[in-house]
């Protein structure tokens, strides 16, 4: 398969509406290339191609746990502590960001799912995402992982990640 082939194929899957997870999966499965989420975001931007904003108003949710947390900031020693605890009961995923982040990260933080686990999350060197949830052996559901996707991509933006 060219390169050109495998340019159209992308675009293809941008212009459907996928999402970049899903194109990564795809790229995995059709192409044979293993990306790495932020790889795969580089791609589509160098590619100049603009991703759909299918559910513009799930980033919403997100904002509302970060105004819960805006003290935290206030307090840099009550940071780690305050980012775990806010996010209860509303049934979606929030993520917050450390002031400071995890040694070998780049940038890390807190995530909480809608089944009310929390995990701390990081991105390394190598733009490799990584989760350590606080109970051994948790794996979040499929949708609860793409909304933390997507959340910790609209967080990131906001860094100019």
């Amino acid at each position: 398969m060219t390169l050109d082939t495998q340019r159209k194929k992308v675009a293809g899957w941008v212009q459907d509406g996928l999402k970049l997870s899903e194109i990564q999966n795809r790229i995995t499965s059709e192409l044979g290339l293993r990306l790495t989420y932020m790889e795969v975001r580089f791609l589509v931007d160098d590619l100049k191609l603009v991703p759909k904003d299918i559910e513009p108003k799930r980033p919403a949710a997100p904002l509302v746990a970060d105004k819960a947390q805006s003290p935290a900031p206030d307090s840099p020693t009550a940071a780690a502590p305050d980012a775990g605890e806010p996010p209860a009961g509303r049934g979606g995923v929030s993520v917050s960001v450390d002031q400071l982040a995890r040694p070998g990260a780049v940038v890390s933080g807190k995530v909480t799912f809608s089944d009310g686990q929390r995990a701390t999350w990081y991105l390394d060197q190598s733009g490799r995402l990584g989760l350590l949830p606080e109970q051994a052996n948790y794996r979040p559901p499929e949708a609860d992982v793409q909304q933390f996707q997507t959340a910790l991509e609209g967080e990131l933006s906001k860094m100019g990640f």
